[in-house]
């Protein structure tokens, strides 16, 4: 079927083309608001600036397909594979997109606010700059999981995004908003968050071995149970963060500023917290072994029973410190 008879055909209120043949059809700038094209042949078709409102693309091959631009809102992308697709800019608010092949796909700029992710993959996609806020990636009971492995996640926006237990390793988070966001069980190992913000976000039990994290804002957020082994932290913020029970040995803290953390019985062995500020942080029952806090802040700090076996504190400031005896440090 050619562009003009299905048009034709969507003038005279027909809108079921499902299972339809439009391998390279050129539609851009076109309204079909509602069309029904589900299992439909779209390889390599011409959408771009298109109205697809509410369209339904169950299972409807997009590979290749352009769709910069386009108006998807509320559209109904399961199980479609949209691979390589061209998506820069398209309006994705809403949209049903479980269960979806987005591998590869180019979503520059593309507005997924609200849209279902859940056991989407992205892997590999291209969504530097989208806004991706309160999107869903994974549901509570753990059915559905979102692959964004090796995803370029640049300032993206995902301010109160659910991703529990998503794959984000070594995924490009640079400036992202993550504000308010939920991470709890996810795979960041190796991932670049640089500069990125995480205020108020949950991280309990999410793995960020490796990660790279300089400069970003972990102000008030979630981080029990979470391992951090060998991140690089340089300069990070930290304030009222919980870190209970976290690993953190060999972490790069240099500068970071943890006043006010909840880091009881958190690992720190290791750690190079040189220069850091921790004043008013509470380190009780803290593994801090080996770790160095050379010129760092400790003001009002808690240590007790923290274990401080050959940690180096030459030059920190200690003043108001409770030490692991329970006694305030004296000089």
């Amino acid at each position: 079927m050619n562009a003009d008879e299905l048009l034709r055909q969507y003038a005279t209120d027909k809108t079921n083309f499902s299972g339809a043949n439009l391998v390279g059809i050129n539609l851009t700038g076109t309204d079909l608001i509602g069309i029904n094209l589900s299992h439909a042949d779209l390889c390599n078709a011409m959408l771009m600036f298109a109205y697809l409102n509410r369209a339904n693309l169950t299972k409807a091959s997009l590979i290749h397909a352009n769709l910069s631009g386009t108006n998807l809102s509320q559209a109904n992308l399961v199980g479609a594979n949209l691979r390589d697709a061209d998506l820069h800019g398209a309006i994705l608010q809403g949209a049903d997109l479980r269960s979806a092949n987005l591998t590869l796909a180019d979503l520059l700029d593309a507005n997924l606010s609200g849209a279902d992710l859940r056991n989407t993959d992205l892997a590999g996609a291209n969504l530097t700059g989208a806004c991706l806020r309160g999107a869903n990636f994974r549901e509570e009971n753990r059915r559905y999981t979102a692959n964004l492995r090796g995803a370029n996640l640049r300032k993206v926006d995902l301010r109160g995004a659910n991703l529990t237990g998503a794959d984000l390793a070594r995924v490009d988070l640079r400036g992202a908003d993550l504000s308010e966001a939920t991470l709890r069980g996810a795979d960041l190992s190796g991932a670049d968050l640089s500069g990125a913000n995480l205020k108020g976000a949950f991280l309990t039990e999410a793995t960020l071995v490796q990660a790279t994290l300089r400069q970003t804002d972990f102000t008030n957020a979630k981080l029990e149970r979470t391992n951090l082994l060998e991140a690089d932290m340089a300069s990070a913020i930290l304030k009222h963060a919980i870190l209970a029970d976290a690993k953190l040995g060999k972490v790069n803290l240099v500068r970071a500023n943890l006043s006010f953390a909840q880091l009881s019985r958190t690992d720190l062995s290791r750690a190079n917290l040189q220069d850091a500020d921790l004043h008013d942080a509470n380190l009780t029952d803290a593994y801090l072994a080996r770790a160095n806090f050379k010129d760092a802040n400790l003001t009002n700090a808690s240590l007790v029973r923290a274990e401080l076996s050959s940690a180096n504190l030459t030059g920190a400031v200690l003043q108001g410190v409770m030490m692991p005896d329970g006694t305030l440090w004296s000089e």
